[in-house]
């Protein structure tokens, strides 16, 4: 049952760390410049023209904290998740000034991950997604401080990974704190339900400038840091359950940064690259290359990560199998109109091609798809 002073304290939480991020970017955006945190398209991964400032998680981050500050008490997980986000963000600050080597930034986000664990941000049990099974989890043991770390560090690269284009980690990342915000009030977790509402409230008070044309990017500031949160809110919310949507939800609520992660890994692995190379064979890169603009990719992406949160949110509340079938029949559904979409597409990249070639830089994307310390290609 939903209590209504939750709905209240997250919708205070939501409005503040809006307010807060909104008129603290162009402060960061100014700040960036005077940094030398600056974009310099010289690669073939990027395409917007001109220097744009990144940094600008430095907005979110201030947004968020502020409002978690006010609204919540000082508990000992939340001083671990907040200490980490500070290292977080601190890595990527330094990061966007002077593009790290991968192997420390990859470090420095262990320690940053064993911060969270040791206070008490830990998977201790894992659901049995055999729903068959007289064992309905798993007790995870000693293992369950790696499996922990090897989760927060993931998911904050996965998130890192997506942040190619105007608006699309901050918009994906939104839906997702969304979709925990919904669920956290479902299942009655009303401290997760608020961290959740700063969350979205810093991610929507900076979307104005991020999304296309952006006026300044997340950089690893932010990108890094809206993983971070995620992955260790997820185990506070998600992963406590006994039952299977403890195993689903957080796949499905982190679905699309997630499904580009291990698909960029065996690509590159495939090739015989290393995982942390730079390419553009991201599912941003790829909708781009196939003709659809900046605004129509991350509009398919958006939709994509809105679908997987409904299952999530749908799981939590309908039982297994109907949350299946009804997460089946929406990726149906969106197959049938992905497939008219494209052709219609198709059949208006040919029209336009055979009056006249379009240029070759029209989109503006951000460029930033680092993976476990991927390091920068522009100069800084």
């Amino acid at each position: 049952m939903i209590q209504l002073p939750s709905v209240g304290l997250s919708v205070a939480a939501l409005l503040a760390a809006a307010l807060v991020s909104l008129i603290s970017t162009p402060v960061v955006r100014s700040l960036a410049f005077r940094m030398g945190a600056v974009d310099i398209p010289r690669d073939a991964r990027r395409m917007h023209d001109h220097p744009i400032p990144r940094m600008g998680g430095l907005a979110i981050f201030f947004g968020f904290i502020l409002s978690v500050l006010i609204f919540l008490p000082l508990t000992p997980e939340l001083r671990g998740m907040l200490l980490g986000a500070v290292i977080i963000v601190i890595l990527g600050i330094v990061d966007d000034i002077f593009a790290l080597p991968a192997l420390p930034k990859f470090f420095i986000q262990i320690g940053a991950a064993l911060i969270a664990v040791l206070e008490g941000n830990c998977i201790d049990f894992l659901s049995n997604p055999n729903i068959f099974s007289n064992e309905p989890f798993w007790e995870l043991g000693w293992l369950s401080v790696p499996i922990t770390v090897l989760w927060i560090v993931g998911i904050t690269n996965a998130v890192n990974l997506i942040d190619g284009l105007d608006g699309l980690a901050c918009g994906v990342s939104t839906i997702s704190s969304m979709t925990m915000l919904v669920i956290a009030l479902i299942v009655a977790e009303p401290d997760v339900a608020i961290l959740m509402a700063a969350l979205a409230g810093a991610c929507i008070g900076f979307l104005p400038y991020n999304l296309n044309p952006a006026k300044i990017f997340m950089g690893d500031t932010g990108a890094t840091f809206l993983g971070y949160v995620l992955a260790v809110v997820s185990i506070q919310g998600l992963f406590k359950f006994y039952a299977v949507i403890s195993f689903a939800v957080p796949f499905l609520m982190l679905g699309l940064p997630i499904f580009d992660t291990c698909f960029a890994i065996l690509r590159r692995v495939s090739h015989g690259q290393s995982p942390m190379k730079p390419d553009r064979g991201h599912i941003h890169h790829r909708l781009i290359d196939m003709g659809f603009s900046q605004k129509q990719a991350v509009a398919v992406l958006y939709i994509i990560s809105a679908i997987l949160g409904l299952s999530a949110v749908v799981l939590t509340t309908i039982g297994v199998v109907r949350a299946m079938l009804f997460l089946l029949a929406l990726c149906a559904a969106g197959a049938v109109a992905g497939k008219l979409f494209l052709d219609r597409a198709g059949a208006s990249g040919d029209e336009i091609s055979d009056h006249r070639s379009p240029p070759s830089h029209t989109t503006q994307i951000a460029g930033n798809d680092n993976f476990f310390g991927e390091e920068d290609c522009s100069d800084k």
